[in-house]
């Protein structure tokens, strides 16, 4: 069992930055993929990044790719976002969400467990 709490999230203006947390609990932490997903109103959960359970790999949505990193601190059981360059269509509620298992996947119904979300608002 893990559980999610993110946090960072807020208002910021276009181009702005925002780095996002999330902190796991759990002593097999290394042992899980991460992803950050984001659901704007009425619209689909959607994927925007991923890394493996080192950290030695990540993957990105087209739309995060140059302008959004991903990282992990194993040691604090912690993964972040860092969002760079935001744009108003970056606004949405950001999940973190991890699974067992070591293939790249953007498809959010094969990660087990969920945080709660926090809110991102880009403002132009």
């Amino acid at each position: 069992q893990v559980q999610l709490v993110e946090s960072g999230g807020g208002l910021v203006q276009a181009g702005g930055s925002l780095r996002l947390s999330c902190a796991a609990s759990g002593r097999t932490f290394s042992s899980y993929a991460m992803g950050w997903f984001c659901q704007a109103p009425g619209k689909e959960r959607e994927f925007v990044a991923g890394i493996s359970g080192s950290g030695g790999s990540t993957y990105y949505a087209d739309s995060a790719k140059g302008r959004f990193t991903i990282s992990r601190d194993n040691a604090k059981i912690t993964v972040y976002l860092q969002m760079n360059s935001l744009k108003p269509e970056d606004t949405a509620v950001y999940y973190c969400a991890a699974r067992i298992g070591t293939h790249r996947t953007v498809v959010a119904g094969h990660y087990d467990y969920w945080g709660q979300g926090t809110q991102v608002t880009v403002s132009s």
